[in-house]
């Protein structure tokens, strides 16, 4: 049965999932690096080889903090993609979690105005397509609400309500939506753009569930696990 307007008339971005080989593992790494809080976990053998077509990308205040969460990560696994450096367009590095998952962490400021923080500002859910223009369309037409666009490269969608317990004072915001082309994407992580099976990423929405064309899944979120007292 088609999807009807109304019903993709809600849907937004509630929530990230990562299937991993070891949850455990994997939990400990994001604790360890920081953004635990942003990404839930689930076990999965699914096959997977080379580039999944995603990254996440924190934007943080300076160059300190991203050297910060780059030497917390590589100290918790990650190996680094990207040794951190200063670009055109400001600062920043990539790892690879021991899962597999590709982390940019990036500032647009060159020089610190204060000392090294563990606040992120902005976390977003990259993934590559093979025509941002149709992917764009399509997101629309799910109800999505463009903030950014630069024709057929880069598009940024607005940001939803993040599932219940996971916002408010001292919590994280919503993870934002974004489309890059896949190639350049890849070229920007520094992995070859190759890739098959899986993605090993999940979207969780306020909808129902679907698969866009480059095969990234959505599901409806689920509420969190209750946090241990």
């Amino acid at each position: 049965m088609a999807t009807t307007a109304s019903t993709a008339a809600h849907t937004s971005l509630a929530s990230v999932t990562l299937e991993v080989a070891d949850p455990e593992a994997a939990r400990r790494f994001y604790s360890a690096f920081g953004v635990d809080a942003y990404v839930r976990l689930r076990a999965s053998g699914a096959h997977s080889t080379g580039f999944r077509g995603f990254t996440l990308a924190l934007t943080v205040a300076g160059p300190a903090t991203v050297d910060g969460f780059v030497g917390a990560a590589v100290d918790a696994g990650a190996t680094v993609l990207k040794p951190a450096a200063k670009s055109l367009w400001g600062y920043g590095g990539v790892v690879q979690a021991p899962d597999g998952t590709i982390w940019k962490i990036a500032t647009s400021a060159k020089k610190d105005t204060g000392p090294a923080t563990r606040e992120i500002d902005d976390i977003v859910l990259l993934i590559g397509v093979e025509d941002v223009k149709a992917a764009k369309q399509f997101y629309v037409g799910r109800g999505l609400t463009v903030a950014k666009s630069f024709g057929g490269k880069y598009t940024e969608f607005a940001p939803g309500q993040s599932s219940p317990g996971q916002s408010g004072p001292g919590r994280p915001g919503p993870v934002k939506l974004a489309l890059y082309k896949r190639r350049a994407l890849a070229k920007d992580l520094g992995v070859p753009a190759d890739g098959t099976g899986s993605h090993r990423v999940v979207l969780g929405g306020t909808a129902d569930a679907f698969a866009d064309p480059d095969g990234f899944a959505w599901e409806a979120a689920a509420p969190p696990a209750p946090t241990p007292s």
